[in-house]
């Protein structure tokens, strides 16, 4: 089965088209190469890929038939995905939040300084 085909079978993508797009940007490596879409995958290979600034990585454990649910995935693949990955995405999101919505304005004078402090710190 193609490495595209298989990423949405397991429910990795959302579409087939999105599976590919990853392939063609070297986001997906089968054995530790980045691949085309058309690549075969067969049992026991195993594939990293990068989606949402996480690298999941994945076993192969069988080919699926076509697309399957979300209760019957962990047949066909065993995730290897370091607890790390995930935490390092949790601390992301958290730096992301602000107190000012985005989109609402120009910052304000406290914003500014608060701001030039921040950067001033981080250069020393």
């Amino acid at each position: 089965m193609r490495i595209d085909k298989f990423l949405w079978c397991v429910r990795y993508f959302k579409t087939r088209n999105i599976a590919t797009i990853a392939c063609k940007k070297g986001h997906v490596k089968v054995n530790e190469a980045v691949v085309k879409p058309s690549r075969e995958v067969y049992p026991t290979d195993t594939i990293e890929v990068r989606k949402n600034q996480v690298n999941y990585k994945l076993t192969v454990l069988d080919i699926p038939p076509n697309r399957v649910g979300a209760k019957l995935v962990d047949i066909y693949r065993v995730d290897k995905t370091p607890k790390s990955a995930f935490e390092a995405q949790e601390l992301l999101k958290l730096a992301k939040d602000y107190y000012r919505k985005k989109g609402v304005g120009r910052p304000t004078k406290k914003d500014r300084r608060d701001l030039d402090n921040l950067t001033f710190e981080n250069e020393q």
